[in-house]
This record gives C-alpha cells, structure tokens and sequence, in this order.
C-alpha cells in the first residue's frame, strides 16, 4: 500500500524548484533501481547519463520545447540506447555474466550462439527499437523509486533526439537517446497541474482478466 501510495502522489511534475537539489544518495537509488531492472537476454543494452553540467543543459533545453524542468531540476536523467546489437557486445555481456558468477553453463554458451546467430543480422534499426523497449523497463523503473523517494520527475519524450545525441557525444559511443528524466521537487505554486485529480482509466476498462 505504500508503494501505491507513492505512485497515486506522483506527476508529471510541470513546475520544478530550481532552488533545492536532490540529495545524491536518493539519485544513487533510482539509478541502481534503473540498474536492478530485468532486459530481455540480461543484455542491458542501454546507458544512463546523469546530467548536472548547467551549459549542457541549457542546450537540452533548447532542443527540448523549451521545457523548464530540464534545468529547474537539480538532475536530468538521458537514458540511452544501443544503436545496435553487435556480436562485441552481446559476447561481452555473456562473458560478464560467467565472471560474475563463476562458471560456464552449456545451456547458457548455447543461447549466447542463438542470439549472435539472429540478432546482428536482424538489421540496425530493429535492433536499436529493440533496445530502446529495454531502456524503457529502466525508465520505469526509475520512475516508480523517484516515487517512492518522493522525488519529483517528469517523462519526457518531447526533445530532438539527434539533437541531444550530439550534445552529450552518444553516437561516438555507439548510443541514441530514447527518453529523459529530470529530477528534482515540485514548484507548487507555479504548477498548474499539482492540485489536479490524478486520472487513469478504471480498471473495469483497463485489466482483462483470462480464467
């Protein structure tokens, strides 16, 4: 009930207070829920840039609508993708996974085979919508632990992605951004949407339920 609590809190945050900052350790914790988030194949094929650098995100801001809350909060999240699935990186992955755990598995050397035999040929574009969808498990998950820190965020899709890859130097590294997340706290009396009621489809038009 806590957790629902928290989420029925949460908003779109529109107005945010430039004069308070988010404590690190509660950043620390979204990024390491965003971390902890399930990818498909464990390959977690996207990065997380916190951006607190104020000239760069001034020009975010230019090419994000002009959106307040990119340098009204203290923190912007850029979760960025792959731009493709190589057989460097998912053998890098697979090669991670048997340090950490100490050994190999037949099963698993198997299925590392399946995906370098499908995934690199499956096209660039495929595979980096591909790798966005997983970025965006992160995003919600971030989403839900500034929630439950009671930190203000606002999803943010409306920004020139091209534009912001070359600001922050991705495409040198192989990544696209797919969304964006400043942190920070609300700015109620600026804020025309914080006293509105929360609305959300009822559950009778939202869950089907298969016996």
């Amino acid at each position: 009930m806590q957790l629902l609590d928290k989420l029925q809190w949460r908003y779109a945050t529109k107005a945010m207070d430039a004069e308070r900052a988010v404590p690190a350790d509660k950043v620390e914790r979204m990024l390491e829920a965003a971390r902890l988030a399930p990818t498909s194949s464990g390959l977690q094929p996207f990065e997380i840039l916190v951006v607190t650098n104020a000239e760069l995100r001034e020009k975010i801001k230019a090419v994000a609508w002009n959106q307040a809350q990119v340098t009204d909060g203290s923190h912007l999240l850029v979760f960025a993708a792959w731009d493709d699935y190589t057989p460097e990186r998912i053998n890098a992955m697979f090669d991670y996974t048997n340090d950490v755990r100490g050994f190999k598995n037949e099963g698993w050397e198997a299925y590392r085979q399946q995906l370098l035999a499908t995934y690199p040929g499956r096209g660039t574009q495929v595979n980096f919508e591909h790798a966005a969808r997983q970025a965006y498990i992160g995003f919600g998950a971030a989403v839900i632990a500034a929630a439950f820190e009671e930190v203000d965020c606002t999803p943010m899709e409306g920004f020139d992605p091209a534009a912001v890859d070359e600001i922050l130097g991705l495409r040198a590294r192989g990544l696209k951004s797919v969304v964006m997340l400043p942190l920070g706290y609300r700015k109620a009396e600026n804020d025309w949407l914080v006293n509105l009621p929360k609305v959300r489809r009822p559950r009778a038009q939202f869950i089907t339920e298969v016996a």
